[in-house]
């Protein structure tokens, strides 16, 4: 059990403090009046919108917000529906994470019929157990969540049922995954290629979550600038994202099959690091010309896209990077940006967004964009140099070229991947299961 424990109950009891929800009030901010009463102290909640699940969601939020620090938090839920009684637990249930000690241990969700909402909230529970792993492998200092200590702790998904597979240095060598093996050679611990499997149970192609897992990034020889570095531990939340919703899934029992495939390394700096000017031979047998060391996660993930392609033969593809920051300056911390070759897939993964509150854009490639990757001693240039330029488009257009004719979808979480007090949002694990809910659990689907 990740976070704090929600426990259903019928009727509430002496000593239990309780948010209380007076329904939909329609306005632009949550109202709040806080009540001691002979139960305990009650806070009286008005929700700001109409009655919607994110309403919900919101005031389960503002909640544990405003009830402040307790170890136990009962919600009285009574008289409303199922689907709105689940939101507000699942509101409450992801704002009393915290990266360290979380003081919520349990909270209380009062509802008129626990056996009606027990299902629903199993579902929901699932998905938020996915967003707090991915929260908490964010959270991680850089010295802690090394590249292998990140795979040691995907061993324990193994006791959900999900096959885990780790390819080191040495396998990664064998296969030719040159651009992987480039970006972690000047760090201690190794690169790892981590391969995740749910089965699920249709006898389909699974769907793959491609994330990238830089566990700490100094940009390499092409070194950041000293402000905002201590940041970049949270340069492996794609990858993070990604084994969340693999979690989520399994924590349903998913009938789908799925796979992620997380390229995970340090970009640092040593005297093996490589360097502006070389040229690697990826996985998948194209050259590139490095230009940036500081542009490493477009690298590892051609590596780990070609081999979630060919290797894991997926339906869809859809890959989350913190990749670029000309997305935080396109969309700022509101929205992350989506590219990809398949219109379907794009507007199937921003639906799946709106309904958790994980917001996508769509972005563009263009043939422009391709072009400007045009090396003289390579198939291609990794990114370009110069000011103004569409570094978030250059980097799908090089995406695309290693997705090959694989429905895929390309997520830059850059922007959105902290919240406002800098804490990590998991976003991207709630938003992938819930795809996979809508469109890739039909037996009939092709």
């Amino acid at each position: 059990m990740i976070g704090t424990e929600v426990r259903l109950r019928p009727a509430p009891k002496p000593g239990v403090p309780l948010a209380v929800p007076e329904g939909s009030g329609g306005s632009d901010t949550t109202e709040c009046r806080d009540e001691l009463t002979p139960e305990g102290r009650v806070l009286w909640l008005a929700s700001p919108g109409h009655g919607l699940a994110l309403d919900w969601e919101a005031l389960g939020r503002h909640a544990v917000a405003k009830a402040g620090p307790l170890p136990r938090l009962g919600l009285d839920a009574r008289g409303l529906a199922p689907a709105a009684a689940v939101a507000f637990a699942t509101g409450a249930a992801l704002a009393a994470w915290q990266p360290r000690d979380t003081m919520l241990k349990r909270l209380d969700l009062v509802v008129d019929q626990p056996a009606a909402v027990a299902p629903p909230w199993a579902r929901a529970s699932a998905a938020v157990q996915g967003a707090l792993f991915a929260r908490q492998l964010t959270a991680l200092p850089g010295n802690v969540l090394h590249p292998a200590a990140f795979a040691e702790r995907l061993q324990d998904l193994a006791g959900h049922g999900i096959e885990v597979k780790l390819l080191g240095a040495a396998r990664l060598r064998r296969l030719g995954a040159g651009a992987l093996l480039a970006v972690g050679a000047g760090a201690r611990h190794g690169p790892r290629l981590a391969v995740l499997r749910w089965p699920g149970r249709l006898a389909t192609r699974p769907v793959a979550f491609v994330g990238k897992g830089i566990t700490f990034d100094t940009g390499g020889i092409s070194i950041k600038p000293a402000e905002g570095m201590e940041r970049m531990t949270s340069d492996m939340a794609g990858a993070a994202a990604c084994a969340g919703a693999l979690l989520a899934m399994a924590l349903r029992h998913s009938p789908a099959p799925a796979v992620a495939v997380l390229a995970i390394a340090e970009n640092t700096t040593g005297a093996t690091s490589y360097r502006p000017g070389d040229v690697l031979r990826t996985l998948s047998g194209r050259t590139v010309e490095v230009v940036d060391t500081d542009a490493e996660g477009r690298l590892v993930l051609a590596d780990a896209l070609h081999y979630a392609a060919t290797r894991c033969r997926p339906r869809a593809m859809l890959d989350l990077a913190t990749l670029t920051g000309a997305m935080v300056t396109a969309l700022g911390t509101h929205r992350a940006g989506i590219f990809g070759n398949n219109a379907a897939l794009q507007g199937q993964a921003v639906a799946a967004g709106e309904q958790v509150a994980e917001r996508l854009w769509p972005m563009p490639i263009g043939q422009r964009h391709r072009d400007d990757l045009a090396s003289d001693i390579a198939d291609l240039k990794q990114c370009c140099t110069g000011r103004l330029l569409p570094d978030a488009s250059h980097a799908a257009a090089f995406l695309r070229e290693f997705a090959g004719p694989t429905p895929w979808a390309h997520l830059d979480i850059a922007g959105t991947r902290l919240d406002d007090k800098g804490l990590p949002t998991g976003f991207g694990a709630r938003l992938l299961d819930r795809l996979v809910e809508l469109h890739f659990e039909d037996p009939d689907r092709p």
